[in-house]
């Protein structure tokens, strides 16, 4: 999941060497493994040898030591300035000052030809100035278990986020830049980077309705308030319980389930009473998948997808505002202005790409849903062809956790780390190599740091991995870019206090050292860049003397490598401007590379890298099966996807339009079953205020994931000129190039950078077979 924070027409927000000894016991551990099969695989890559970097990894992970005693301390991050939360709120009022003088030195840009020239770089300085302590508070609040650092993160989001609205409706920034982009010597002088950085704040500009009349203006900011507080509301009511169905002894009759199952059958025989279950609960999670009745199945999904009335008028609220917003900026409904500078470009070309995956999917679907049917038939004894009603599909195909291809031992965090640095050193020449933090810089003691060192240019920036569960910490996993890259040797500061006060230069000087104490110089290139930082955030069981290490299971393996492609790619990523670096790309694109880190571990031959003491690559096995009801949980991603272009179509504003009635007919005319009346489970779509008209995203990703896996990964996943192409062609572009010409560059295909209609539609024919991608791991 990429971290989301509010995004803004200036900022660009759905989101540092020390070796380790190695441990004895790693290596007494690793040489019992037997991974794999012994017989070689026909490929043309060999894998290389583990490195000592490799080896500390698994230390480092594994086996962490005390922290060493060291004299001097540092603040956050490394920055000597953030070493308490009142330090933070100086930083704010600085960063404020200093992006105060750079707005005014744009806004009188036009009083000199040669200022002009510089309106691009310094609104993404003025971003950038910004967006650092945005999302350093944005991290901090989240992360830091000191109460008092949240608080002071939440004071300086806050009032950093309040400015950030006010330069949004700066009509003088809007004009200076409407001056620069109709100056044809200009653009003619800006980079394709530097153009594409011009344009995104343009379309975010009259995104925000900074073109309206004043009294348009105004009602767009009344309805981008109402659309906020009805957003959170309506999340707010995603997480509500639902009441609880009341389940009979008698309904629990022949549970497979020999442990709840029986000590639900027995509560309820004692009690003699009703037995509460509320969904989502693991018991309605077991009655679901184990109780051979029909009737408690039923009972648990009405419950599960009730709805209030509040609930379905908030959603439907939210709606019609969207709608309303769209029309005042001259748009037909709120997916046009969503997808407007999107992959998809529309919500038509959107319907071309379902519509063309959906071809494709149903019919195997159908099939997997007439297996199930006889399972039912079987089961209950009925006439052929029993309809699968929306309860039964846990019970006759009941979900299991994802598994590698071939079986393996456990895989502890450390190896995990090993394998991830071995594949990147292969693909990308890119490893990462353990650094020990200074007393001060993590905000807690299971933090690890790490370098990312290329080959060729040395460190590409630094990694935070902040991976076990502690109380007060987010649930999930996420992705949070604390810095972006960015060219920094020509900003000429010296510009910004032109129109300032003598004693400016002392108060802006916070700031400064704060964004100057993550620049390198790069030697090969004679110029200064700002390096990214990035957390990655996870909650893994935390390693014990007792327990030992940390062994993560199939689906934490996965995550960490999807989270690692955004990582890699904000790493990679490497741009002049920090509006378009790493994962700052379209949202129908920003995915494609942490989804395609995920096909990497349906390779025998990459989990051939886990191996401490193995050069071989190996075959499978034949172990792995693939779940036949996968095509139906494809279907239904696919119809939630056509939901979500539905709510946020021109039908929204129709005094007829009903959330409810909406999902019943879509159900009737593109569903695989039927849909069950009196049920609402539109208000638990959480998706639709955070990803409003661009739900489809994940699926698009998924099947160019797919097609770029087969084309060019799935023979030699190794191969280290493809790894290039792919780092080359896309990963080193950030979002400052149209992806559709990085996809057909890639994949040696004209047509599809075009980036119409027909190309999204190709992109459906291409499908989905990756097999790995989580509905929810954004």
């Amino acid at each position: 999941m990429l971290a989301n924070a509010a995004r803004h027409a200036i900022l660009r927000l759905p989101p540092r060497p020390f070796l380790c000894r190695g441990c004895p016991n790693v290596e007494r551990r690793l040489k019992t493994t037997a991974l794999l099969s012994s017989k070689r695989s026909a490929t043309t890559s060999a894998i290389h040898p583990v490195s000592v970097d490799d080896t500390n990894l698994i230390a480092f992970f594994d086996y962490p030591q005390p922290p060493q005693k060291v004299s001097s301390s540092t603040g956050i991050f490394g920055h000597s300035i953030l070493i308490n939360p009142s330090a933070f709120k100086a930083l704010a009022d600085s960063t404020l000052r200093r992006a105060s003088l750079l707005t005014e030195r744009i806004l009188r840009a036009r009083e000199s030809r040669e200022e002009l020239f510089k309106v691009v770089k310094n609104l993404d300085r003025l971003s950038d100035m910004l967006c650092s302590v945005i999302d350093l508070a944005e991290l901090l609040r989240n992360a830091h278990p000191d109460p008092v650092w949240v608080q002071s993160a939440e004071e300086v989001y806050e009032k950093l986020c309040e400015f950030m609205n006010i330069l949004n409706t700066n009509v003088g920034l809007y004009e200076v830049l409407g001056a620069v982009l109709s100056d044809q010597e200009i653009v003619k002088s800006l980079s394709p980077e530097a153009h594409q950085t011009a344009l995104i704040f343009w379309r975010d500009f009259e995104k925000s309705g900074i073109h309206l009349p004043p009294v348009q203006r105004e009602r767009f900011v009344a309805l981008s308030t109402e659309i906020l507080v009805l957003g959170r509301q309506f999340l707010n009511e995603t997480a509500t319980p639902r009441p609880p169905a009341r389940i009979k002894y008698a309904e629990l009759q022949g549970v497979k389930d020999l442990g709840m199952g029986a000590r639900l059958r027995l509560q309820a025989q004692v009690t003699k009473r009703d037995l509460l279950v509320y969904p989502g609960s693991l018991q309605a999670q077991m009655i679901m998948r184990s109780a051979p009745a029909e009737e408690p199945r039923r009972k648990v999904y009405m419950a599960a997808n009730f709805s209030t009335s509040e609930q379905i008028q908030i959603l439907e609220r939210l709606l019609r505002a969207r709608g309303e917003l769209a029309r005042l900026v001259g748009k037909e409904s709120f997916a046009h202005m969503a997808l407007s500078d999107k992959m998809a470009k529309s919500p038509e070309n959107v319907q071309h790409f379902l519509d063309a995956l959906m071809d494709h999917t149903r019919p195997h679907a159908r099939r997997a849903l007439r297996t199930l049917s006889m399972r039912k038939q079987i089961h209950l004894s009925t006439h052929p062809w029993p309809t699968i009603q929306p309860w039964d599909r846990d019970y006759y195909c009941p979900p299991e956790p994802p598994a590698p291809p071939v079986s393996l031992p456990p895989l502890t965090l450390g190896t995990v780390f090993m394998a991830l640095s071995r594949l990147l050193q292969a693909l990308y020449g890119v490893s990462l190599r353990l650094s020990e933090p200074s007393p001060g810089e993590v905000w807690h003691v299971d933090v690890r740091k790490l370098e990312v060192i290329d080959e060729d240019v040395g460190i590409l920036g630094w990694i935070y991995a902040d991976l076990f569960a502690r109380p007060g910490k987010p649930g999930g996993a996420a992705h949070y870019t604390v810095r972006c890259s960015r060219r920094t040797d020509d900003d000429d500061e010296g510009g910004d206090l032109k129109h300032g006060y003598e004693c400016d230069e002392e108060r802006v000087q916070l700031s400064r050292c704060f964004e100057a104490e993550r620049s390198v110089r790069l030697p090969h290139q004679g110029v200064t860049y700002q390096l990214p930082v990035v957390v990655l955030l996870c909650e893994f069981l935390r390693p014990t003397m007792g327990s030992g290490p940390t062994t993560l299971d199939w689906h934490e393996v996965l995550t960490l490598f999807h989270e690692m492609g955004h990582a890699i790619h904000s790493m990679i990523g490497r741009t002049e401007y920090q509006n378009v670096s790493g994962t700052r790309c379209a949202t129908d694109f920003v995915e494609l590379p942490s989804i395609l880190m995920e096909h990497f571990l349906n390779s025998v031959t990459v989990l051939s890298l886990f191996d401490l003491h193995s050069d071989s690559i190996y075959r499978q096995n034949g172990n792995h099966q693939h779940d036949p009801c996968q095509s139906i949980d494809t279907h239904t991603q696919i119809l939630l996807a056509m939901l979500d272009q539905i709510y946020h179509s021109s039908t929204a504003l129709s005094p007829e339009f009903n959330t409810t009635t909406t999902l019943a007919r879509l159900h009737d005319t593109r569903g695989l079953v039927p849909y069950v009346s009196g049920t609402s489970w539109q208000t638990q779509f959480g998706h639709l205020f955070g990803y409003g008209a661009t739900y489809y995203s994940y699926l698009f990703d998924r099947a160019i994931a797919s097609r770029v896996w087969r084309k060019l990964f799935d023979r030699d996943p190794l191969n280290r000129k493809t790894g290039e192409k792919f780092k080359t062609d896309v990963l080193r572009y950030g979002g400052g190039k149209d992806p559709w010409t990085m996809v057909g560059a890639l994949l040696d295909s004209a047509e599809m950078g075009l980036g119409n209609g027909q190309s999204m539609a190709e992109v459906g024919r291409w499908r989905i077979e990756d097999g790995v991608a989580v509905p929810g791991r954004h």
